[in-house]
């Protein structure tokens, strides 16, 4: 198969499943990569596995591929979940990158009193983790969640699936591997504000976690946290 070309596509993935392409996807294989009728690329949908598709036609902004043979099963993914303080732009954006390439199953933007002004776009952020996946191999695309409150998402959080909460200048275990379902839950540039950590306090699934002895950066914090919690031993 020529290249290492994947693409995301929600569709189902069967032999001869016709698979038509969103404009930005037929301009990046016709005109960005080069691509013409007959070669093959890589497809998933994040359900059927890894499948080689066949380029049938490829016109312009308009493209249309043929499944031909499954490469690989869907497989288990890590059940980890990511909240972080919206940042700056870039920096939210890297945050959703990494944690994509990292394995990560959901990202939960969060708005604190510390949280820097604005909303991140969704619609970038999502075409992010869908590039990325395809970049790193993954079977999936991480679900992104609309931006709420610390509280709203304290609120809603399941009860059975731990919160690991980077607390930076105060005494708390160093963040260990996980085994299961769990959460990670990294702050904004400042940290979390008095009354934000007294309200994680009441909540029995949030566990106070250091992620060493040195203050990162939120991009960073959030990147170290999800390695520590994924490594050998963990889940």
């Amino acid at each position: 198969m020529a290249g290492s070309i994947r693409l995301f596509l929600p569709h189902p993935l069967a032999p001869g499943a016709a698979l038509p392409l969103a404009p930005g996807q037929a301009h990046y294989l016709g005109t960005v990569m080069r691509r013409a009728t007959g070669e093959r690329v890589r497809v998933f949908n994040g359900v059927d596995g890894e499948w080689e598709a066949r380029v049938l036609s490829l016109v312009r902004n308009e493209a249309r591929l043929e499944a031909a043979r499954r490469l690989r099963p869907q497989a288990p993914e890590p059940d980890l979940w990511l909240a972080f303080a919206a940042v700056r732009r870039e920096a939210t954006e890297f945050i959703v990158q990494k944690a994509t390439e990292l394995g990560v199953a959901a990202l939960l933007p969060v708005l604190t009193a510390r949280t820097n002004p604005g909303t991140p776009n969704a619609g970038r952020l999502a075409a992010i983790a869908t590039e990325a996946a395809e970049q790193c191999e993954r079977l999936t695309v991480p679900a992104i969640a609309p931006p709420v409150r610390l509280t709203a998402l304290l609120a809603g959080w399941p009860p059975a699936r731990p919160l690991f909460a980077a607390i930076e200048r105060q005494a708390a275990p160093m963040l260990r591997p996980h085994a299961g379902p769990a959460g990670l839950l990294v702050g904004p540039e400042g940290g979390f504000a008095p009354a934000e950590l007294d309200e994680m306090r009441n909540h029995p699934f949030v566990i106070a976690a250091s992620l060493g002895p040195r203050v990162l950066r939120a991009e960073t914090a959030a990147i170290v946290g999800l390695a520590l919690l994924q490594a050998p031993g963990g889940g």
